[in-house]
């Protein structure tokens, strides 16, 4: 169970609530469907409240644990979010295009990012600008804002994540099979159109509102920062432990 407090009249107001149009239901999601209105689907915000308080206490002991969180948002409601949930959380992410293979060729995916982390470093000092052109070295930099643009939000995803929180499981199915296929638990969201079952953790809610989609981000950054508080505060506990008391003795 999560510490972080979810409100449901917050999820009422920022639209949770609404789900797709009955024809495009996935027979899967009846269990968190509350009624039909004006031929669109309406999310049972109770089940949306019980289901986000497991994810968040999930999210928050992934991170309480030291693991690393994988965010995944490359729809454009969810870009801008999810890339600053990321950032706030010093956690990795993909809010561009899923390259095949982020999570299962790490040989490859690793390799690239070696690459680019190896040119930032010859631009910093100073090694490219000492041997090559000015031209040459603009070639150098477009390439580094190209890699980047792909790899940038993974540069720092240590090994497998602990876990991957995704938006929208059906835009991002690449994301969910690469982490099915690993056994990394996924937290999503899951709109009325969805298979909640590829989700370990599946959040029924508006996966293409803006404000609910900030709402449930923000919910977990809380629980991120929480765990986080909470591997800290071992950490510091631990290393009291380990030093040794002073003695008295002169």
């Amino acid at each position: 169970m999560a510490t972080v407090d979810v409100d449901i009249k917050k999820l009422l107001e920022a639209g949770a609530h609404f789900g797709h149009k009955t024809s495009r239901w996935h027979p899967k999601m009846a269990p968190f469907i509350h009624s039909k209105r004006n031929g669109t689907h309406i999310i049972d915000l109770t089940k949306t409240v019980d289901s986000l308080d497991t994810a968040l206490g999930f999210l928050e002991q992934t991170a309480a644990d030291g693991k690393q969180i994988l965010m995944v948002g490359t729809k454009r409601q969810a870009h801008d979010v999810i890339k600053e949930l990321a950032e706030t959380t010093d956690q990795p992410y993909v809010v561009e295009r899923w390259l095949g293979g982020m999570l299962t060729n790490r040989n490859t995916i690793g390799g690239r990012v070696k690459h680019l982390k190896d040119l930032e470093a010859k631009m910093e000092n100073g090694q490219l600008a000492a041997k090559y052109s000015k031209l040459e070295i603009q070639r150098f930099q477009e390439e580094i804002d190209e890699m980047n643009h792909i790899y940038g939000g993974i540069k720092n995803m240590n090994s497998r994540p602990g876990a991957v929180f995704i938006i929208d499981t059906t835009h991002d199915t690449n994301a969910v099979r690469e982490a099915i296929k690993l056994g990394i638990p996924i937290v999503a969201v899951v709109d009325t159109n969805a298979d909640p079952t590829v989700a370990t953790y599946p959040i029924p809610a508006n996966d293409d509102a803006i404000k609910t989609i900030a709402l449930i981000a923000d919910y977990a950054r809380q629980a991120i920062e929480a765990g986080k508080a909470k591997a800290a505060k071992k950490a510091d506990k631990a290393d009291k432990t380990d030093k040794p008391e002073k003695s008295d003795e002169k």
